[in-house]
């Protein structure tokens, strides 16, 4: 094989590894694949190396395995982010990861833009504390779980978006990982109780004379006057990091800023129907259909063509 013949093998197996990352955000992180879509081609292919490895993260802690079991699959993901940040050390081919297209996206993703890889390590710490069984009794317990499974996410988002300011655009990246995480939280209240996690922190649950005890059925037992009240609450500090996160958009390029606010657009959204009918959260696991994802991403990205 001529060196020309082995550069373009080289840069078929980097597009397959790309193509396989898209596919898992199409598939596993659908909210998010309405943003992503609205990228240029090779920013949208970075995001996708982001999030499939991140997804891949998450899926270990959410995992069934017995715990110890996923702590070692987590460690095995550090010793796997260790290896993309090896090759890119070296300056090496990403080749040297072929059998693992998601470390071969990244790779050459981070090679690319100015992705802060160790963010990674810090949502490796969020996940482990899920696995863990971490108690929240403050929500400054909470913020700080919160920022670690997705501020990091809108921190390494922030190196393929690239901003003005990065010092204060990466605060508020900060900050809106923190609103999408508070609305994820109330969307899988339910499913996470059920799961034997709590993530309402327990000042909150005192302070709104709730248990969040469930019945034999799996529902609530808490009377649900005061369920409502508690999630109401909630999603009113959920608003407060939406708004202070959405200044970030200004910050961003045209096409970032479409990104950003249709993936935030979707999650406010859900966020507004939670509040409005709390039986959502409490009942079930919450969604919005279809097409109305599609309707807040056409906004988002008209939004920004203007």
């Amino acid at each position: 094989m001529t060196a020309v013949s082995e550069t373009g093998a080289r840069a078929e197996r980097v597009l397959e590894a790309y193509r396989h990352c898209e596919r898992v955000v199409r598939e596993e992180a659908r909210n998010f694949s309405y943003g992503i879509r609205l990228m240029p081609a090779p920013k949208r292919r970075a995001m996708s190396a982001i999030y499939a490895f991140a997804r891949g993260i998450d899926d270990v802690g959410d995992g069934p395995e017995p715990a110890c079991v996923r702590l070692d699959l987590l460690d095995r993901s550090r010793r796997r982010l260790q290896a993309v940040q090896d090759v890119l050390r070296r300056r090496a081919d990403v080749s040297a990861l072929e059998g693992h297209p998601v470390l071969t996206a990244l790779a050459d993703a981070a090679a690319r833009y100015p992705i802060p890889l160790d963010a990674f390590g810090e949502l490796i710490d969020g996940c482990e504390d899920d696995v863990r069984g971490a108690d929240y009794e403050t929500f400054d317990d909470l913020l700080r779980y919160c920022q670690r499974v997705a501020g990091t996410v809108g921190r390494l988002s922030l190196g393929v978006f690239g901003s003005e300011g990065r010092q204060r655009a990466e605060g508020l990246a900060d900050s809106l990982g923190v609103a999408l995480q508070l609305t994820n939280i109330l969307r899988d209240m339910r499913e996470d109780r059920l799961a034997g996690r709590i993530y309402i922190p327990a000042e909150d649950l005192k302070r709104f004379r709730c248990t969040l005890e469930l019945d034999e059925s799996g529902m609530f037992v808490d009377p649900p006057w005061r369920l409502n009240e508690l999630i109401g609450f909630q999603a009113e500090r959920a608003r407060a990091w939406y708004a202070e996160g959405l200044r970030l958009l200004p910050l961003l390029d045209r096409r970032s800023a479409a990104c950003t606010a249709a993936m935030a657009g979707i999650y406010r959204r859900l966020l507004e129907d939670i509040a409005a009918r709390p039986e959502i959260a409490l009942q079930t696991r919450a969604s919005l259909p279809t097409w109305q994802k599609a309707v807040v991403a056409a906004r988002a990205l008209w939004g920004a063509e203007r």
